[in-house]
């Protein structure tokens, strides 16, 4: 059985949120995706496939709506508004990403839909919180992480070049784990309580508190981190942890050895390869490999002899990478326990053997095409609950009949 097997989600459809019905409609939720009268814009958007613009090509769409079924209402029609309610009525979760007092002027915001059924679970997701009149701004996945603050951890060493913004709808998609996390919590809550509840997402805040050490730092010590290459943003530079392999290609050490176990495994690589009367250092490589107790890194730079050995290890780390290739260096690390990774482009990663054998390529049927695709699959794997995408995205309306059909009959309230 999947995690969300029984739940059903109603999601008014909406670029920002598109994820958040994703997640868990892949989680075996029924998520009834509403579109207005023409589609939503998303449909629309690049790539294509085949490069052929068309109607259900849009390769973005089908990403993002995967295990969902469509119909199509106008909820600037009175007929539609009755039809959304009484769909409501069969849901569990209202997913939204509207602008801040469209439901309200429709009377389809949360007071009026928990009247009509007091456990019901409305989540609604804007730039900055409903009751926050800068929500009414333009707002893009550029301008919720920009504002939010993520961008100016993430960069280069060279602080003449400009905060890099992470791609793929990041904000977006910050919100929506948001968004995602409190819908599941208020389940919970109401299998307890029986009651429903309305929850507002800030995208900003949200993004915000994914800074990691920087919103904390300024906080706390009034103090502002520096994006650096490839490192946690930090008030003070830390070493660089760009390697060059032999060839050619990059790896990034971020987490040298700091155990002896990972000293000794590091100095028995070195061995294996025949490379210890290579590195000077090799001596204090195996004297961490023997180190009793604990390292107390915040002596590092003022214990000299931990400092060598901890040197050492960063030393050991280059000196392999320059006479392999970088995924025999990662594959090494990986089995030394210590966490080194290749950079990768995209599509590179999702070819990683490690992702095929983890079952993260996954066919999805598009028989409409007369033929499967392959899709990005889960980061994760339950043994009880399993991840599944049931199906592809919906067309415009296709599922209307069928939905509607099995509403059960009600009168206007």
């Amino acid at each position: 059985m999947t995690a969300l097997a029984g739940i059903r989600v109603i999601e008014l459809a909406n670029e920002r949120l598109s994820f958040a019905g994703k997640l868990m409609a892949d989680m075996g939720a029924d998520v009834i995706l509403v579109e207005p009268p023409g589609g939503d814009p998303s449909r629309s958007y690049p790539p294509f496939l085949g490069d052929e613009p068309g109607q259900d090509r849009s390769l973005y769409w089908w990403h993002y709506n995967t295990s969902k079924r469509g119909v199509v209402l106008d909820l600037d029609d009175n007929a539609g508004r009755e039809i959304f309610r009484q769909l409501v009525l069969t849901a569990d979760v209202l997913i939204e990403a509207e602008p801040r007092t469209r439901l309200e002027d429709l009377k389809l915001d949360y007071p009026q839909l928990s009247d009509l059924k007091k456990d019901l679970i409305h989540v609604s997701m804007t730039p900055f919180g409903r009751q926050d009149p800068k929500s009414d701004l333009p707002a893009t996945d550029l301008t919720i992480l920009a504002g939010g603050g993520p961008p100016w951890s993430c960069g280069y060493d060279d602080h003449s070049l400009a905060p890099v913004r992470g791609s793929g709808n990041q904000g977006y998609h910050i919100g929506c784990h948001f968004a995602v996390m409190s819908a599941l919590t208020a389940i919970l809550h109401r299998e307890l309580s029986g009651e429903g509840q309305f929850i507002d997402v800030s995208m900003h805040a949200a993004a915000n508190v994914t800074t990691e050490a920087a919103s904390y730092t300024w906080l706390v010590a009034g103090k502002t981190v520096q994006r650096q290459t490839g490192r946690h943003a930090s008030v003070e530079p830390s070493m660089d942890s760009q390697i060059i392999c032999a060839d050619g290609r990059y790896a990034n050490t971020g987490v040298p050895p700091r155990f002896p176990h990972e000293f000794k495994k590091l100095y028995d690589w070195l061995s294996e390869l025949g490379l210890q009367d290579d590195l000077p250092e090799a001596v204090f490589l195996e004297m961490g490999a023997n180190w009793e107790g604990p390292f107390d890194l915040s002596m590092i730079g003022k214990d000299d002899t931990l400092t060598a050995i901890f040197m050492s290890g960063r030393q050991a780390l280059m000196l392999i990478a320059s006479r392999i290739s970088a995924y025999d260096f990662f594959f090494g690390c990986q089995s030394a326990g210590l966490s080194v990774g290749v950079i990768y482009s995209p599509e590179e990663a999702y070819e990683d053997r490690h992702f095929k054998e983890r079952g993260y390529q996954v066919e999805v049927e598009h028989e409409e095409l007369g033929r499967s695709y392959r899709y990005p699959g889960a980061p994760y794997r339950f043994e009880k609950t399993p991840w599944k995408i049931r199906n592809r995205a919906p067309g415009l309306g296709e599922h209307q009949d069928e939905i509607l059909a099995a509403m059960p009959a009600r009168s206007s309230t």
